[in-house]
């Protein structure tokens, strides 16, 4: 995929950032916790478990450093793996500071405890959407809904005459992969660490396989071999602009024309008038929990999905707004709940699996099938990890009546 040279054409970005002093902080903080990567991982990391180590008492500091424990030689090593991932952490710095051309530091210094963590967990993501080693994940989670879209859509010989678009986004991996079976593919994303780093991985890298990745070099729980801990992982594991060369099917409109991507809030955006009826199917995956109100969520999945569209899902109901208390004003709130919009408007509820399914149809849509994947599916998993978490995720087809 060629890089675009106006920012706001890769992103679909329709405001300026720099505009609202809250969205710039937001993205300052983003640029800035991969600036402070490198710093922060080693002194959360390695440092403090030094200065824990040589708090013991001597003869047992002489035995762990010893063999078969060398527990000093194995924190350099994860320093070493520290230094591979802030690589990767350095480089999508640049290609951010790049696309919205800021050439001096004011972004420095504004990243919180908070948005430090984005950024681990947003590298460690690469992980799971662009390495080889995650393609397990991959298969569990993606592969389902591409196979619906094919059984939808098989009659259209040119899918590019069919539009998608998939919510939630993140590092853009089904995003190139809706894209590179032929269809004209429209992601959304209101991450600005998840942005930078599609847009880093997309745009901006130049061969497969020119980075190495350490994604669990920083868990010391539940390992069975620091060889497990200090797997090394190459990414991007294919080369998007060069993989989308060879599409199925042969659409008439190239891979670069047909995939693009919204920094938005999706409730908002795609809830407005002139995106009606502009989507012949919305693919969601590990989504629809991360609305504080669903109701909100399926009204706009309506509103820009064509009559007789369809709405894919696939994922589980981790409600991520459910510790989220009730919005309180006072003197210092800087916005009032009727100010605020689209993810952010007040109000929450949890449903269950059937209860969602339920709401669906009641707000207009034929639930064409459905299933319990008993397979399950992790996230981010380190498969050698004696902790292994995984997901039977609701997988079902709606189609939208008029």
């Amino acid at each position: 995929m060629e890089r675009l040279p106006d920012e706001d054409k890769e992103w679909g970005l329709e405001h300026d950032p720099f505009s609202d002093p809250e969205e710039k902080r937001v993205l300052f903080a983003a640029l800035d916790s991969f600036r402070q990567y490198r710093k922060t991982a080693h002194y959360n990391v390695t440092h403090r478990r030094r200065q824990n180590f040589y708090a013991l008492p001597t003869s047992q500091r002489q035995m762990l450093s010893a063999p078969p424990f060398n527990l000093l030689s194995n924190l350099e090593r994860v320093d070493d793996a520290i230094d591979a991932n802030s690589d990767i952490a350095s480089a999508m710095l640049i290609s951010g500071l790049r696309s919205f051309d800021l050439k001096d530091r004011e972004y420095e210094g504004v990243a919180t405890p908070s948005d430090m963590d984005k950024a681990r967990s947003t590298i460690r993501q690469f992980y799971r959407d662009w390495s080889a080693e995650g393609d397990a994940e991959r298969r569990a989670c993606y592969d389902p809904v591409l196979r619906d879209l094919e059984s939808v859509f098989v009659g259209i010989r040119d899918k590019s005459n069919v539009r998608v678009l998939v919510p939630g986004a993140g590092l853009g991996r089904l995003v190139f992969e809706v894209c590179r079976r032929g269809y004209v593919v429209e992601g959304n994303e209101i991450s600005y660490h998840q942005l930078i780093a599609s847009n880093w991985v997309l745009n901006h890298t130049i061969k497969g396989q020119a980075f190495d990745l350490y994604p669990f070099a920083l868990d010391f729980s539940n390992v069975i071999s620091r060889e497990h801990q200090l797997q090394k992982v190459k990414i991007p594991d294919l080369h998007p602009a060069s993989a989308l060369e060879g599409v199925v099917g042969q659409p008439t409109v190239n891979g670069a024309d047909r995939m693009s991507m919204t920094a938005a809030d999706f409730i908002v955006h795609y809830g407005e008038e002139r995106h009606r009826d502009t989507f012949d199917a919305v693919v969601t995956v590990f989504f629809i929990d991360t609305a504080p109100n669903i109701i909100r969520y399926i009204e706009t999945i309506r509103n820009c999905l064509k009559d007789g569209g369809v709405w894919i899902n696939l994922g589980p109901l981790l409600w991520h707004f459910a510790d989220r208390g009730p919005a309180i004003k006072d003197e210092h709130s800087i916005t009032t709940p009727k100010e605020r919009s689209g993810i952010e408007a007040p109000g929450s509820f949890e449903l269950t699996n059937e209860e969602v399914l339920m709401l669906v149809e009641k707000m207009g849509f034929d639930i064409q099938s459905h299933k319990i994947r008993r397979d399950g599916s992790g996230y981010i998993q380190n498969p050698e990890s004696m902790l292994q978490n995984a997901y039977k995720n609701s997988h079902w087809v709606a189609k939208k009546r008029p």
